[in-house]
């Protein structure tokens, strides 16, 4: 092989190299990172439990229908791709499909 070639060759090894390295890099410092993270959950104390009241109040019943922070959610959703503004939009029902 020509000089030209192997030089082709060493990038083309190398570039490989530096990226597998880098990965491996990340790789170890997230694992680091979690066992540290860990660590500090571990150590922290437990949250005091509330005194159980004697007459609780009735949980209140869900609502029917879709929450109104999904409905703007996928207001937002829509007018997002064809760039128009959520005002321009009127939903007229949203079926689960």
């Amino acid at each position: 092989m020509p000089a030209a070639e192997y030089s082709k060759l060493f990038v083309v090894v190398f570039g490989i190299g530096v990226v597998f390295f880098g990965l491996i890099c990340i790789i170890v410092l997230t694992s680091i990172m979690g066992k540290i993270m860990v660590a500090l959950t571990k150590n922290q104390p437990a949250p005091a439990a509330a005194p159980a009241a004697s007459a609780a109040p009735a949980a209140a019943p869900a609502p029917v229908g879709i929450a109104p922070e999904v409905i703007a959610a996928i207001t937002a959703a829509l007018s997002e791709e064809p760039g128009i503004s959520s005002h321009g939009i009127n939903i007229t029902s949203i079926k689960k499909v």
